[in-house]
């Protein structure tokens, strides 16, 4: 809250703890205005809520989202992390129709963290289906980018098998940079 006015127009980092762990991303990607709103937990129900305060409230130049990660982990169905998205999706549309949104798929993890390849998979095939007549959403394929052939986080990138390592914060920045430009 003490940051909005510092944080106007910025582009807005939206997620859970994979995000909010990005704290170089300013200097990853000189150039762009980035104000981080990811939060350690976080899940889409909860975005969903914060969204209004967090994130609409600085009139953002454009979204970066990457959440569904903890519904895994709190056994939320595929289903209901995608219902959450596509609410989520509609309200950023409703506060500006032009503002670019850039969807993550959500990264890969492991079976030992409640977050199994299959349903990660079903998450971002669902994402894929919310999203792809929306003009004003822009799918980035982090789920290949990260996984390795069994579909789980690569312990070189994610050595917790969850979040990424400064290797792959670098990795993401390198495939989010075009989009973003």
């Amino acid at each position: 809250a003490k940051r909005v006015q510092a944080d106007a127009g910025a582009i807005v980092l939206l997620g859970d703890s994979i995000t909010q762990g990005w704290t170089t991303v300013g200097s990853t990607m000189p150039g762009f205005k980035f104000a981080n709103r990811g939060i350690s937990g976080d899940t889409t129900r909860g975005v969903l809520i914060r969204l209004e305060e967090d994130v609409l409230a600085l009139k953002p130049r454009g979204v970066v989202l990457l959440i569904g990660t903890n519904d895994l982990e709190e056994g939320a169905a595929p289903e209901t992390i995608a219902g959450n998205l596509r609410l989520l999706l509609a309200a950023l549309k409703q506060h500006n129709p032009q503002m670019p949104v850039i969807l993550c798929q959500v990264f890969p993890s492991s079976e030992t963290k409640k977050r199994p390849a299959e349903r990660i998979k079903r998450i971002n095939r669902l994402y894929f289906e919310a999203v792809r007549n929306e003009p004003q959403v822009t799918l980035l394929d982090t789920w290949t980018l990260f996984a390795d052939d069994r579909g789980d986080a690569k312990l070189e990138e994610f050595p917790d098998l969850l979040h990424p390592n400064g290797r792959g914060y670098a990795k993401w920045a390198s495939a989010l940079r075009p989009v973003l430009e």
